[in-house]
């Protein structure tokens, strides 16, 4: 049976949403391409005319699951006031909704450390959705020189994903919970920090 171009592209974005899920799961070699298709309910004879590679799977599968997160972000940050978005973020971020469900979360703190030992053709592809990240939470930085707010979101990246990355470490734990805070705290001290030095750089030039 012939299948429209329509069906085909329908079952081709099915698997890439499971792949994603059951990736952040499992990690990058925590499943095989038989499961995850038989997770879209499909046969693994099927694969191949779908992707080329395990690989290609796996690429499209996180930056999915990373467009998922700036699509999140924007939602989350659409009516709430400049100046608050950042910490609005780091608050969904790190909380215990987020630490418990990896597979609907951040493919950071979930794969980073797998990906980082792939080939240069997948890392490549996840350090460009790693700088749409970067540069969907800098717009989120208002009243600060572009490449301040970049270098904000760097740093608040980085410790919302290494946070996230720890706490999960710890599990459902007091010592988790504690991580979570700690983290929220830093983002949000950061964030005010140089928002200060916007504002004074700002009026010393005025």
């Amino acid at each position: 049976m012939r299948y429209s171009r329509e069906h085909k592209q329908e079952t081709h974005d099915r698997i890439v949403k499971k792949a994603s899920v059951r990736l952040r799961e499992k990690g990058a070699h925590g499943i095989g391409v038989a499961d995850l298709m038989k997770e879209a309910g499909l046969t693994h004879g099927g694969f191949y005319a779908h992707f080329d590679s395990r690989e290609a799977l796996v690429i499209e599968a996180f930056a999915y699951a990373m467009d998922r997160s700036m699509e999140h972000w924007r939602k989350l940050t659409g009516e709430v006031a400049p100046e608050k978005r950042l910490a609005l973020i780091a608050e969904s971020y790190l909380s215990t909704l987020h630490r418990d469900n990896p597979g609907h979360g951040c493919s950071i703190p979930a794969l980073g450390a797998e990906i980082a030992r792939e080939s240069p053709k997948t890392r490549k592809a996840f350090a460009g959705k790693l700088d749409e990240m970067i540069e969907a939470l800098t717009d989120t930085i208002p009243n600060m020189p572009r490449k301040a707010a970049r270098k904000q979101a760097i740093a608040t990246l980085a410790t919302m994903a290494g946070t996230m990355l720890l706490a999960r470490i710890a599990g459902s734990s007091e010592l988790s919970d504690e991580m979570l805070k700690a983290g929220r705290d830093h983002a949000n001290e950061g964030a005010k920090r140089e928002s200060k030095v916007a504002a004074a750089k700002k009026a010393k030039q005025n």
